[in-house]
């Protein structure tokens, strides 16, 4: 009978452990956030507890902009984050430093992730019109190259597309909401709100939604030393995923709390469905490569094979 009881009792312990995971590794993962609808996953699993269930600890830790975001990576204060491929090859030039591990969001049906707008006041009612117009963007980024290849598949030439750079988003839709931009491009929701203040949507990205693709990068240097909180951290990301895809309103409180969301558009903006697991192909780290090199933000190759990784996808 004692052998019994000192069977099952070892049954249950054995049980106990299996159902509640181990942490991946004793390390905090940091992942620095910009206030962007394309973070949504990253606090739909902290907020759903979906890190503790697959046994990693995670920091989210704000950052107010791209570079900011840039400089705690290049310093160490964080170990992860979310960008675009034109960010990681910028990262990479010198010496491997960082790793995409996943897409972040992308366009899909109905659902812009960015948007060539004309104000209002401009009287442009088709892309078509844009051929010679300034367009305000911030230049050498992601909103560059898409605009680029957005309007050459609309038949611009090189020389019928015009900027003028405006790096700051608050700035872009003040000078769009006013006329004295006649264009610009806006990501989502604040392509929405552009539209409440009285733009007009000339292009989007829905039809080409690797185009404005945003990806989940670590540094390399962490993946190597902590590789199971990688993979941890993504099966969090993946669950938080599908929650959001099956119950997308479920999560509209959560968006005003971390103000991904402006004000006036809560209560009616719609939760976009984000990409299951995945990474970016070949072709597209070529495209934006060869658009890099073209554009001088860059002067020799970068190597798609260390950059990107599918090996931590659940």
């Amino acid at each position: 009978m004692k052998r019994f009881l000192v069977f099952f009792t070892l049954l249950a312990l054995l049980l106990t452990a299996c159902a509640t995971p181990a942490p991946a590794e004793d390390v905090t993962v940091r992942i620095a956030v910009i206030p962007v609808i394309d973070t949504l996953p990253m606090f739909v699993a902290e907020a759903e507890g979906l890190y503790a269930k697959h046994g990693v600890k995670v920091e989210l830790v704000p950052v107010a902009s791209a570079p900011e975001r840039d400089q705690l990576l290049q310093a160490g204060q964080a170990d992860g984050t979310l960008n675009e491929l034109l960010s990681v090859m910028l990262f990479n030039r010198e010496k491997i430093q960082m790793q995409a591990v996943r897409y972040g969001h992308m366009a899909s049906e109905g659902a812009g992730h960015f948007f060539i707008l004309a104000s209002g006041q401009s009287g442009i009612t088709d892309v078509a019109q844009l051929r010679g117009v300034e367009i305000g963007i911030s230049q050498g980024t992601i909103i560059e190259y898409l605009t680029d290849r957005l309007l050459e598949a609309e038949g611009f030439a090189p020389s019928d597309i015009k900027y003028v750079a405006v790096p700051k988003i608050p700035d872009r839709m003040a000078l769009l909401a006013s006329g004295e931009l006649k264009a610009a491009v806006m990501p989502d929701p604040l392509g929405g709100l552009a539209v409440q203040q009285g733009a007009v949507v000339l292009l989007d990205d829905t039809s080409y939604p690797l185009l404005g693709a945003s990806v989940i990068s670590f540094r390399k240097e962490f993946i190597d030393q902590h590789p199971s909180a990688v993979k941890a951290f993504l099966a969090a990301i993946e669950e938080a995923v599908t929650r959001i895809n099956s119950e997308p309103s479920r999560f509209s409180a959560l968006l005003a709390e971390k103000k991904m969301v402006p004000q006036p558009l809560i209560g009616s903006y719609t939760v976009p469905k984000f990409p299951l697991k995945g990474v970016s192909s070949l072709d597209e780290w070529n495209d934006v490569l060869a658009w890099a090199k073209g554009k001088g933000l860059l002067s020799t190759d970068v190597s798609y094979q260390d950059s990107v990784t599918p090996a931590f996808l659940p």
